[in-house]
């Protein structure tokens, strides 16, 4: 159907004028306008659509019950959901909704009239230490509301736990069994607070969530439309996720929820299809109670909460503001754990008869919306496929598509440029190619596992809790991975050797030959950069960067002091001061008087007492802070890569 693509001169050349296309568009473009929004992503399309029809007219052999031919096609039947997946975004982004001013306005109103609802504020806690939970229960009981009741929901049964609820003010609840984990946990609050407080709206946090002052006061006049049950707010994080860390990327480089909460959710919102995410939402007492509560069915209780609002004609509310903040998963373990557990809670809820694919009460927008986030976990095989692909074709002779290097530079990069541009536009820099590759071939063969183990058996599988906290002073490699990804990067490697060396090899290398040479460079790149990230480099407690002028008093005189870094147990002192070993007393604004043990370097222990701990976590936890990148550079996380390459940090 299509033509030959020319010589490689005239190929370049188109090339070069799509990336001058491509870097234009970006700077006349704003993704704040929905015609900018239509524009670039109908040409994005447009470009998508091209190389789909060039791959099934041109690349495909006839379809016979060879391997030559079934293997070709089972490739491109798992790319094609990537590719639907890509579409189907596309025309997702095409909206946009802000609910801020909404949220303005309605706080206005209730101020003005001094009308707030009161709220139950719901801790979920599994096994977390007590320097993971002051963090989200110290926070949430100075929330500046005037009706609040914090119930701190404890489904390990921990006396300790009652007790220092009891000293600090919250309210403590627990059950007899952890039935139907989170869900069930939450279930249990709900009914044991209808006896006593029965507050209409219901703030739910993670143990590790650390609620802002105004969390309340922004969220709840959005309940002023009747349709919202549901108003959510996205995750932010005070700490780099394992990605990030372990490639010393953090500063240069955002977590990969960030385009899911920045970008898509509110897109989402504006065709009334967003959803619970977990942790930091506010829900109406009457309609949980409507719905029959916390849905158990899956183990992704918030996806199944939206699903059950949306069956009875309610919506999810999202307000893209940063009022909480969290613990990312710290180990690469605890990713992996948690990204199959969405994974799996996805597959539940598209099985279960009252979800959206089977059950009725749903329009046909929030049904594609809902096929749209399975389809986020069915890509995953596609990438598993693609990083064995030429080893594939060099040991065993079976080419995934039939294309030569001048078809692919032809067809298929003019789409992988505009792909590429468009999402760092769209998602306002927050996308960089090889590292969004990276993160999803961390999680892509776990993924992959989890999706064959849920065809055979969906359900039953147990609850697992992102683990949080923990000493990870020590440098860990995870080695069952590490030999995963570095056996996938040697094989890929091998197998350009074996192109040259074998003792078949074809004297001349075929345009074909050149193809999947490149190719295996680039999954030889990406499996060795997973492969680095296996390396689980320190982690400390975290220091907050900050400037109080502070003064130290030791051998009798104080002496003016700069506070550059801080936590609840640390502090970095400067300019560089003599502190003896016998300790000092380091007087901190707010906080008072705290002894002082030199650690070296500036960086000294704090010993504070209890009401000081109590401020020093306010102080720390209670006001956003930017600790990670909010915008991508890929200077800064090549340079972030280079250094841990070589070792260098």
């Amino acid at each position: 159907m299509f033509s030959t693509p020319g010589d490689v001169s005239t190929v370049l050349a188109l090339n070069l004028a799509v990336v001058l296309a491509l870097y234009a568009l970006p700077q006349l473009l704003a993704p704040q306008r929905a015609y900018d929004r239509i524009l670039f992503g109908g040409l994005t399309a447009v470009l998508v659509v091209t190389y789909v029809i060039w791959r099934w007219t041109d690349t495909l052999p006839p379809l016979e019950p060879t391997a030559e031919a079934l293997w070709p096609y089972l490739f491109f039947t798992f790319e094609a959901v990537a590719i639907t997946y890509t579409l189907m975004s596309i025309a997702i982004l095409m909206r946009y909704k802000d609910r801020s001013a909404e949220a303005d306005a309605a706080q206005s109103r209730h101020a003005a009239a001094n009308d707030w609802p009161a709220v139950d504020v719901f801790i979920c806690t599994y096994n977390e230490p007590l320097d993971v939970l002051e963090k989200s229960i110290l926070p949430a009981l100075a929330i500046e509301y005037p009706h609040k009741t914090v119930w701190v929901l404890d489904d390990t049964r921990r006396d300790w736990l009652r007790d220092y609820c009891e000293q600090v003010g919250a309210r403590y609840l627990r059950r007899p069994d952890n039935k139907a984990a989170k869900a069930g946990n939450l279930n249990n609050g709900l009914r044991a607070t209808a006896a006593e407080t029965n507050a209409p709206l219901i703030l739910v946090l993670d143990a590790d969530f650390a609620p802002q002052p105004d969390i309340l006061t922004r969220m709840v006049g959005l309940f002023d439309d009747p349709r919202a049950a549901v108003v959510q707010t996205p995750q932010f994080f005070f700490n780099a996720d394992p990605i990030q860390h372990n490639l010393s990327t953090s500063e240069s480089w955002v977590d990969d929820q960030r385009i899911f909460f920045d970008v898509f959710q509110p897109a989402k919102d504006a065709w009334g299809c967003s959803f619970c995410v977990g942790t930091s939402f506010l829900v109406r007492r009457d309609r949980l109670n409507e719905i029959g509560g916390f849905p158990d069915a899956a183990i992704c209780e918030d996806l199944n909460l939206s699903c059950g609002m949306m069956r009875a004609g309610y919506h999810t509310h999202w307000l893209n503001e940063r009022l909480s903040m969290g613990l990312s998963a710290e180990g690469l373990p605890e990713y992996i754990t948690q990204r199959t557990r969405w994974c799996l809670g996805t597959m539940q809820v598209a099985l279960l008869r009252s979800g959206p694919l089977l059950g009725s009460g749903y329009s046909l927008v929030q049904r594609l919306h809902f096929i749209h986030g399975v389809l986020n976990w069915l890509c995953k095989p596609f990438i598993v496929l693609m990083l064995i692909a030429p080893s594939v074709y060099w040991f065993a002779g079976l080419p995934a598509f039939q294309a030569d290097y001048l078809s692919f530079l032809r067809f298929g990069m003019p789409m992988l440029l505009a792909v590429w541009a468009y999402n760092g536009w769209i998602s306002g820099s927050r996308t960089l190619p090889l590292f969004m590759e990276v993160t999803h071939t961390m999680t892509a063969l776990p993924i992959t596992m989890t999706l064959a183990v849920a065809a055979v058996k969906p359900f039953g599988r147990p609850f697992k809790v992102t683990d949080k906290g923990g000493d990870r002073s020590q440098m860990m490699v995870r080695w069952r991975l590490a030999a995963l990804f570095g056996g996938f990067s040697l094989l890929s490697a091998f197998s350009i050797v074996w192109a040259f060396l074998a003792p078949d090899a074809a004297a001349e290398v075929s345009s074909m030959d050149y193809f999947n040479l490149v190719w295996a460079g680039v999954a030889m790149v990406l499996t060795f950069v997973a492969f680095l990230v296996c390396f689980e480099y320190p982690r400390t407690n975290l220091l907050f960067s900050c400037e109080l002028d502070a003064t130290m008093e030791m051998g009798g005189r104080s002496v003016p002091a700069l506070v550059t870094h801080l936590s609840t147990d640390r502090a970095t002192v400067g300019p560089e001061l003599p502190v003896p070993q016998g300790g000092a007393i380091l007087h901190l604004p707010g906080i008072g008087a705290v002894q002082a043990s030199p650690l070296g370097d500036g960086l000294v222990q704090l010993e504070p007492d209890f009401a000081q701990r109590r401020a020093l976590v306010l102080m720390l936890y209670g006001t956003p802070r930017d600790t990670i990148a909010r915008q991508a550079r890929m200077a800064g996380a090549m340079a972030g890569l280079v250094r841990r390459g070589f070792g260098l940090s």
